[in-house]
């Protein structure tokens, strides 16, 4: 897989990141953090930080993040307990693309 085809996916997931449809005011600090880390990520990959590889990676644990936070919304209700969980999971997410776009590897 070449950078383009690995920017085109960054591209996509963050649409699908953004679209109105799961946007919900419930979880504003949620929505704010999935943009900036979505934005790392296009950036790592636009400056070649990141391999193909790693996007792809850093991009299904954004979309598992995307997927709990529409799990804890369907109820109506985020409880603490699922912004805590969220709040882990995008801690965990942040330290990964952090150490991607700064290890040794670069896309070639």
């Amino acid at each position: 897989m070449n950078w383009k085809t690995a920017l085109c996916c960054v591209a996509m997931a963050s649409a699908i990141a953004v679209s109105p449809a799961l946007a919900d005011p419930q979880t504003p600090v949620v929505d704010g953090r999935q943009q900036i880390q979505q934005e790392r990520i296009g950036q790592g990959t636009a400056d070649g930080r990141l391999t193909p590889a790693e996007t792809i990676r850093l991009e299904r644990q954004q979309t598992g993040i995307q997927r709990t936070e529409n799990r804890a919304k369907a109820d109506g209700v985020v409880t603490p307990a699922e912004r805590a969980r969220l709040k882990h999971r995008q801690n965990r997410a942040s330290r990964s693309i952090y150490r991607q776009k700064h290890d040794a590897q670069t896309a070639r």
